[in-house]
């Protein structure tokens, strides 16, 4: 597949740079993919490119562009049974008063998460850390996804989960969180088991999810849940200038 490379408004606007992304990059690709940064006058390119692309991953070492993360998918075949949640936390759509709450457990959960943004030394701390507040907010209003999905337990908002509709088969859970002093108790099997069942009814086949390969806790639940792994990709940086 051809790479799509387009200006990042958002990131523009969190980092007061001329940003592009280009998402599935080939080797074929690079010229062009080079020739729009020049023409746009681009300070940065977030580029990604499947683990496979050996070819191309060498030629992005060549041209300049940096390694920041590893992002790993996995997929479940939502024909399989899916198990209820048998967990102490209600699991329900997030709803009007519930927006502090989802923003202070992303600025929790995600505070120096490394990430692409956060592996690159020259982008500030504090607006990586902000990146997935602002994610998580824009989800509950539905902006940034079709579902948020939150675990309540005594009144109190503990985790979420976004949720995406990619097309008719496919469902995609891009924003995960659990409160850091909620984990390791069962609400993000509760969150994942009750995503599965709203992906199951939107008609899909299929959920995928994702996160970086060092993030292991998150893996963990989701191999117990039938999830296994799908495809996996690099994302690179490439500096083409000082910033302004």
């Amino acid at each position: 597949m051809s790479a799509s490379i387009s200006r990042s408004p958002l990131d523009e606007q969190r980092f007061n740079l001329r940003v592009a992304r280009s998402s599935r990059v080939a080797l074929a690709d690079l010229p062009d993919m080079m020739d729009y940064c020049q023409r746009e006058q681009i300070q940065l390119l977030v580029a990604r490119c499947s683990v496979d692309e050996i070819d191309t991953v060498h030629a992005l070492e060549v041209a300049g562009f940096l390694l920041m993360d590893t992002l790993i998918y996995y997929a479940r075949d939502l024909s399989i049974e899916i198990p209820a949640n048998t967990g102490s936390s209600v699991i329900r759509p997030a709803q009007a008063g519930d927006e502090e709450a989802v923003a202070q457990i992303a600025a929790q959960a995600f505070r120096g998460y490394i990430s692409h943004y956060h592996a690159d030394p020259r982008l500030e701390r504090t607006v990586c850390d902000e990146i997935y507040v602002d994610w998580a907010v824009r989800s509950f209003y539905r902006e940034a996804a079709n579902e948020l999905l939150v675990a309540e337990d005594n009144h109190q908002v503990l985790g979420f989960i976004s949720l995406k509709i990619l097309s008719l088969e496919e469902v995609d859970g891009p924003l995960f969180a659990v409160i850091p002093d909620a984990q390791g108790q069962g609400v993000g099997r509760a969150l994942m088991t009750a995503a599965l069942h709203w992906s199951r009814q939107q008609g899909a086949q299929r959920m995928l999810i994702s996160t970086q390969v060092t993030n292991r806790a998150s893996q963990t639940v989701w191999m117990r849940l039938g999830f296994s792994p799908h495809q996996a990709y690099y994302t690179f940086h490439k500096w083409f200038m000082d910033q302004a």
